[in-house]
This record gives C-alpha cells, sequence and structure tokens, in this order.
C-alpha cells in the first residue's frame, strides 16, 4: 500500500522468518527485530514469535484447514436442508463449497503476493490493516474474527459436553448428573490440550482430526440408512412449512447454517504456519481438505435428511434415539460415533483458540526472552486457563449457545469467508473492470453481504422465539 508503514506484528521477509523461529527457543532478543528488503526496522511481538511459528509443510496446512472446516457442526446439515428442501439444500451445499474454496484462495494469493513484496502477513487483521487501512483491521477484522473464533471455543465445549452427556445416557438412561456438569469435564480436558505452546504443534493432533471426522462421518451415514430402512423409524416427510414467514426465515436461518459449516475464519494463521516459501502450499492443503468435505458434507446431509425429512434435529444423532428412550441403531455403534465426535471437538476447539493465544502472547509473553523461560511459560499457563475456563462457564450456563452461535455466524463467517476476500483481491491485484474476475468477486461480495444481514435478522429472531425456554445452567 504504497508509503503507509507495516503494522508492527507483520513479517518482513519469508525467509527472516525460518530465522526468527529459530531464535524464539535460544535467541529470542536477536529475533525481536526483523528487517526487511528496504531497511525498515519491525518489532515483532511474542504472538507472531510464538503461536505462529512458521514450519509447516502443505500437509500440515491440510490438516489445520479440515479441522477447522470439516467439524462435527456438519452434523446439523439434515437440520438445514429440513429448512431448504432436496433441490435447494443440496444447491446450497455445492455453492457453499464453491464458494469458500474460491474465496480461500483468494485470500491465500493476496498473502502469497505480499509475501513476495516482503510484507508477509500472518494474521487476518495484519491483512486487514495493510489493504483496507488501520481502522478496519482494529475495529471490525480483528473483532469480528475474535468473536467468531472464541465463540466456536465455546461452542466445542458446549457440543463436547452434549456429546459426553449422550454417552452416559446411552450406559444409564436413568443418570442424573446434569449437562454443565459434563461441559466442565470437558472443559477440563481442553484446558489441558491449550497449553500446547503453538499453531505448528497442533499438527499432529490435526490429523488424528481429520481421521475422527471421516470416522465419526461415516457413522452418522451408515447410521441413518440403517434408520431409514428401520421399521421403528418415524414416518418421513419432506414438506416444508406451510407459513410463508416461517418459511423465509428457516430458508435464511438455513443459509447462515451452511454458512457456518463451511466457516474458517483463520485462512491466514493457518497459512502463516507453513514454512518459506509458502506459494501454492495452501492450495494443496485446501485441496486436501475439500477432498474431505465432499466426503462428509454430502454424504451426512444427504442421508440424514432422506432418513429423518423435516423431523431431523440440530445434530443428527439426536434423532437416533426416539422419544420412547429406544435407539434406531446399536448402543456400541451410538456410543462409539459419540466418542469419536467428542475426540475431535476438542481438536476444534484448540485449534479455534489459536488467535486468542496469539492476542494473549502479544499482550503479557516477553518476546526477547526465551519461549519456554519462566518469564513466558507462566502468563501463558493463566491467561490460556482463564481462556478455557471462561468458555466453559459460557457454555455451562448458556446451554442453548446454538442459536447465539448462528448470529455470530451470520455476522462473522458470512463476511470474514464470502465477503471480505473478493474485496482484499480486487483491491489487492485491481483487476480490469472489464474482467470477469472483477465482476465475479463484486457479485459475490454484494449477494453474501445481503445475505449475512439477512441471516442475522433470522438467527436474531430465532434467538428471540427460543428466549422463553432459556434458563441457566439448563439441563437440556
Amino acid at each position: 500500500m504504497g508509503t503507509r508503514p507495516a503494522p508492527p506484528t507483520s513479517m518482513a521477509v519469508e525467509e527472516k522468518k525460518v530465522a526468527v523461529d529459530g531464535s524464539a527457543n535460544g535467541h529470542a532478543a536477536a529475533a525481536a527485530v526483523t528487517v526487511s528488503s528496504a531497511g525498515e526496522h519491525r518489532q515483532l511481538d511474542a504472538g507472531a514469535l510464538f503461536v505462529l511459528k512458521s514450519k509447516g509443510s502443505w500437509l500440515h496446512c491440510g490438516y489445520h484447514l479440515t479441522t477447522s472446516i470439516v467439524a462435527p457442526a456438519l452434523l446439523s446439515l439434515p437440520f438445514a436442508f429440513a429448512s431448504l428442501g432436496w433441490a435447494p439444500g443440496v444447491l446450497c451445499l455445492v455453492i457453499g463449497a464453491a464458494v469458500t474454496f474460491y474465496s480461500y484462495n483468494l485470500l491465500s494469493l493476496v498473502l502469497e503476493h505480499h509475501a513476495k513484496l516482503g510484507r508477509r502477513q500472518l494474521r487476518f487483521r495484519d491483512m486487514a490493516h495493510d489493504i483496507l487501512g488501520p481502522r478496519w483491521g482494529r475495529f471490525y477484522i480483528g473483532p469480528i474474527q475474535f468473536s467468531v473464533c472464541f465463540g466456536a471455543v465455546i461452542g466445542a465445549a458446549l457440543l463436547g459436553g452434549q456429546s459426553m452427556k449422550s454417552i452416559y445416557l446411552i450406559a444409564r438412561p436413568d443418570g442424573m448428573m446434569k449437562l454443565y456438569e459434563f461441559v466442565v469435564i470437558f472443559g477440563a480436558f481442553m484446558l489441558i490440550l491449550a497449553q500446547i505452546p503453538s499453531f505448528h504443534s497442533l499438527r499432529h493432533i490435526n490429523l488424528i482430526s481429520l481421521m475422527l471426522c471421516l470416522a465419526y462421518s461415516a457413522c452418522a451415514t451408515a447410521a441413518s440408512i440403517h434408520a431409514g430402512h428401520s421399521s421403528t423409524a418415524p414416518p418421513r416427510d419432506y414438506s416444508l412449512p406451510s407459513d410463508s414467514q416461517d418459511l423465509v426465515f428457516g430458508v435464511f436461518n438455513a443459509i447462515a447454517i451452511v454458512a457456518t459449516t463451511f466457516g474458517n475464519g483463520i485462512i491466514p494463521e493457518i497459512q502463516a504456519t507453513a514454512a518459506p516459501p509458502v506459494t501454492g502450499k495452501m492450495f494443496k492443503g485446501l485441496c486436501l481438505c475439500y477432498t474431505i468435505v465432499v466426503m462428509t458434507f454430502f454424504s451426512v446431509a444427504i442421508s440424514g435428511y432422506w432418513a429423518f425429512g423435516n423431523r431431523a434435529q440440530g445434530s443428527i444423532t439426536a434423532n437416533f434415539i426416539l422419544q420412547d428412550g429406544s435407539i434406531l441403531v446399536p448402543k456400541w455403534f451410538l456410543t462409539m460415533t459419540n466418542v469419536f465426535v467428542l475426540l475431535q471437538l476438542a481438536a476444534v476447539g484448540v485449534v479455534y483458540l489459536q488467535p486468542t493465544n496469539e492476542v494473549l502472547e502479544g499482550l503479557f509473553a516477553d518476546p526477547t526472552k526465551d519461549q519456554y523461560s519462566t518469564r513466558n511459560v507462566v502468563p501463558r499457563l493463566i491467561f490460556r486457563s482463564l481462556s478455557i475456563v471462561t468458555a466453559t462457564l459460557i457454555a455451562a450456563m448458556l446451554p442453548f449457545f446454538g442459536d447465539l452461535n448462528a448470529v455470530i455466524g451470520a455476522f462473522g463467517f458470512l463476511p470474514l469467508d464470502f465477503t471480505v476476500p473478493s474485496v482484499l483481491y480486487n483491491i489487492t491485484f485491481k483487476p480490469s473492470r472489464r474482467s470477469y474476475i472483477y465482476w465475479l468477486n463484486a457479485a459475490i461480495a454484494a449477494v453474501f453481504s445481503m445475505l449475512a444481514v439477512l441471516g442475522s435478522i433470522s438467527a436474531v429472531r430465532q434467538v428471540a422465539l427460543d428466549a422463553k425456554t432459556y434458563k441457566l445452567f439448563a439441563d437440556v
């Protein structure tokens, strides 16, 4: 952006980051400053040095991408289909996959372009600062990204507690433990994983996460097919709401659910974990991720909606237990599915905690000290633990957080993942107004901005409708 100085947290030269990462563990004082090709000194904060280490391969990027996108939220896709119907539901999935794959590649190309210019950007707010201006990074992109990511951590804690309770009730149908107790237990597990020092350090956990999402998606698909052929399954009905108002708001709420399911919000942070040169690595990682997306999203959505129609619940696994307590699939199979979901939720929660970790390290860690020195380990332990405790407390208090998460998704994921990438690409590369790519990007930005507004209205309406049933620490 001309002569505008880079943000203090952006990287100067790709190769310099390798030296920084090596120095962060032994010679951090020397690594506290990097020098751009123009000789401009830029101070690096501890968040960039310690959390966003650039050591990964394209495979590692693929693991991180898959964990952040192919999460247990995909089990709600049959519920979204119930408000859309067959053809619109499949069309929404296809459009969501195509647009997000395209948008994430646009973000990656913008990041690669600035890296080649000697201004590697490690965070979403760095991109907004450099390309849109400081206020956009500080007051729009930064807060929205933080809300979306920390909301995902809260959602992971809540869903983890619900999965644990499901396992418990399968084993003990008359059990007396409450949902908030399971949320606290799961939060304790997440608290341990939260201490893993850097995003790159999660690569092996995220490989396991990739295998887990394939496992529970296959289980959910097989269970839906089995239940659909069961004589005890409830009758299937694919009709849509007859009331036009309910139909319209249901459609927009379903679009928000689909957008949230495809949402990521941390593409720059994931690309920051790739070792230089970064060119082409994210594209390969996205190809791996979207291979998994096609295998899981479509199979779960189509099989679940086929089996249960408009009776599909917020998570398709809930449909396998009937109101009279009978189970449509073997108990061991349903327990296994919930265990797979439970384990992956821990990985998802920790991945979405990384932007919070990066901010906290930048505020409270000392980049001139060793990453594992007492000076840096103590505040890391304290503040990461406080983050998980806060997320767990909110999840336990507000077990209806799914409604609020739909609002966050509409306000956050739709702009960050569908609208902003097109805007950043057009501003960075300035394609001709006669070119198709300019108008394609402009159309995507306009359409999904409008959908974000309508989805937000629909999500807020759903919160208002459900408000009368809200109760702190409810056992749902």
